[in-house]
């Protein structure tokens, strides 16, 4: 039997009856569609939803975004809080609105999590030619700003006839639900094609479960991999978002016990292990911890667990300084499990692998004198973490004080969100994880903007698991707030709860560091009044921006934290109130950029310049060619 339907239709009514399972777990891979409906999809989509919504709400719930880019940002915080068994699709329409997309798109897929796009397109027909917002390219007419989806998502295609949508949408859940290769599915939609008229086939629109793959290691691999680590006299687990994505905390947690063998956690790790367990020495790499990163420099086997190994988690291949250190990479996907070089890939599921590992190390544990070691650095970066925490009783307290503010007045399932600018550092380094899920760092893009949007779709991740206890907290800077705040206005319209907090830094923090350690002196980081002399923003003089009263002007709540020797104290107080608040909350305070957090001996290569005629940069280069000669191949 068939049903005639739009292209449009049939796509959403296909996307409400899909499952994912995983193991006894099943929910609805699509938990809902975020729409701007305008020119190419406004009769297509457009329709499609609101038939849906008039008929059956349930079968697509619509969410409203006042910016595309944030619409992927909430189904990436949504698909990384249910451990990427569910997202959202994302609907734009043609030109303007499905460039807006691409950021989220890269973001996605650089943090392997899964979200649908669907942008429109222009005429399949070319009846009206050219259309508006179309893009002509004279050497290549067919080329539209979907194109640019391309290198950005792990699957890409284009409905250019209706009996296509069947084969598209069946390909594209593959995609969404394959552990190993998830990110940003896009579907481009014609706008013609979306409101054409189809024979839908019955068996295309009734329920049908995607099982999430949970490979097991092969035992050749994983027994190679056992006798490595069995033979280590210092080895080290770097635990990344895989060990969540595959729910293998616990198994990790076992293994750990058993067996003496330290952690360090990736950005994408933090929650692998709680923060106070023996056998986690925090975040790893550039923006890692002393203990962590003094007992990687020594490891001879490195244990990489679901980590994709970026620069930051290897300290730009300067972390691991054994000559003859040897690298196990347990990954669900074979082009993570062979960076490096690594001559010991275990391709498996993270949980699956631990197990085995478990197994085959049964009765084995490290030497007494490692693990004192071990113990010995986990209680001195501690001790480094209160010191950074302990109130300094200035007007304009640091960031790591503002952090150790929110620590404590966080309860252990709050959820911290972050993205971008030297909050993601100083998180990886100081922030005490309580909970697997309680750490919601984006450093795959490190996309300034997504804080806000992100931490809706945490809240929309948390609400839909029935964990509505759990606060949502967003931490993000003045320069990051400024790039996409405007999803405030989605909070107050579904009245979601979330806390954000605005560290106000009067301008770029992070990068102004960065300026000054490669010799630029923070040029152009400073939010300051134009200098018609000298021609640049390198004054004193603040720009009398009132970020609070953006905030107010939404309509949430806002806590103003003044300047005063007791400012981390109100800042405490102003959490509390929020916490016990039902509505969104605004908190507003203002930093010192000058006070960094403890330095954990991590390196992050980027260049200087040779030649210069400044001598801060002459005397950066220097500094650049010691750390440079550090790095190693890392082939393991």
């Amino acid at each position: 039997m068939t049903r005639r339907m739009t292209v449009g239709q049939a796509l959403i009514e296909f996307l409400g009856h899909q499952w994912t399972v995983d193991g006894d777990h099943r929910e609805r891979t699509i938990a809902g569609a975020f729409g701007i409906f305008g020119h190419g999809n406004v009769a297509g989509l457009g329709q499609a939803i609101a038939q849906a919504n008039a008929l059956d709400p349930d079968l697509m719930p619509y969410h409203q975004a006042r910016n595309e880019q944030a619409m992927v940002h909430q189904a990436v915080g949504y698909a990384r809080m249910h451990r990427r068994r569910g997202t959202f699709a994302c609907a734009a329409s043609v030109g303007p609105g499905a460039a807006n997309m691409l950021t989220g798109a890269a973001l996605a897929t650089s943090n392997r999590l899964p979200a649908l796009l669907l942008p429109s397109d222009t005429f399949a027909t070319r009846v009206s030619d050219p259309v508006l917002q179309q893009l002509e390219m004279p050497h290549d007419t067919s080329v539209q700003v979907t194109d640019a989806f391309r290198p950005l998502s792990k699957f890409f295609d284009r409905v250019d006839r209706p009996e296509q949508l069947f084969s598209i949408a069946l390909a594209a859940m593959r995609v969404l639900t394959d552990p190993a290769e998830t990110g940003a599915v896009t579907i481009a939609l014609p706008e013609d094609v979306q409101a054409e008229v189809v024979d839908v086939p019955d068996e295309f629109l009734q329920d049908r479960e995607w099982h999430i793959r949970r490979p097991l290691a092969e035992r050749g691999p994983v027994e190679r991999a056992a006798d490595a680590i069995r033979a280590a006299k210092n080895p080290i687990i770097v635990a990344g978002g895989g060990v969540l994505y595959s729910g293998a905390e616990d198994e990790l947690r076992q293994f750990v016990e058993e067996t003496g063998i330290p952690v360090g956690t990736s950005q994408a790790g933090g929650g692998s292990l709680v923060w106070d367990h023996a056998q986690n020495l925090g975040g790893i790499g550039a923006t890692g911890t002393t203990a962590a990163n003094r007992i990687a420099a020594d490891a001879d086997v490195v244990i990489g667990i679901g980590t994709r190994y970026s620069d930051f988690t290897t300290a730009s291949r300067t972390v691991f300084q054994n000559p003859g250190v040897t690298f196990v990479n347990v990954n669900v996907a074979s082009f993570d499990a062979y960076k490096h070089g690594s001559q010991l890939p275990v391709i498996a599921d993270a949980r699956e692998a631990i197990v085995s590992l478990r197994e085959l190390l049964a009765g084995h544990r490290v030497s007494e004198e490692f693990a004192t070691r071990v113990a010995d650095e986990k209680k001195t970066w501690d001790a480094a973490v209160d010191d950074a925490f302990a109130p300094s009783g200035l007007a304009e307290p640091g960031q790591p004080e503002i952090i150790g503010a929110v620590q404590s007045a966080s309860a252990p399932r709050d959820v911290i969100v972050q993205a971008a600018g030297s909050l993601p550092g100083d998180l990886h380094k100081l922030w005490r994880v309580r909970d697997a899920l309680g750490y919601h760092v984006e450093y795959a893009f490190s996309c300034m903007g997504y804080e806000i949007a992100g931490g809706l779709g945490v809240r929309r991740g948390a609400d839909a698991a029935g964990e509505s206890d759990r606060d949502v907290i967003v931490m993000v800077g003045d320069g990051s707030y400024l790039m996409l705040h405007t999803e405030l206005v989605t909070a107050v319209a579904e009245g979601l709860k979330i806390i954000v907090i605005i560290v106000q830094n009067h301008g770029y923090a992070s990068i102004g560091h960065l300026s000054e350690t490669t010799g630029s002196e923070r040029f152009g980081t400073k939010y300051r009044t134009l200098d018609e002399k000298t021609r640049n923003f390198q004054g004193d003089e603040t720009l009398p921006i009132d970020l609070a009263a953006n905030a107010r002007s939404y309509g949430l709540d806002v806590i103003e934290v003044e300047p005063s020797a007791s400012a981390v104290n109100d800042l405490s107080a102003a959490i509390a109130t929020a916490k016990a608040s039902d509505r969104s909350t605004v908190i507003h305070i203002n930093s010192n950029p000058l006070i960094y957090a403890p330095d954990g001996e991590g390196w992050w290569d980027v260049p200087v310049a040779p030649v210069s005629e400044l001598e801060s940069t002459q005397k950066a280069y220097d500094e650049y060619l010691v750390d440079k000669a550090r790095q190693k191949p890392l082939l393991g």
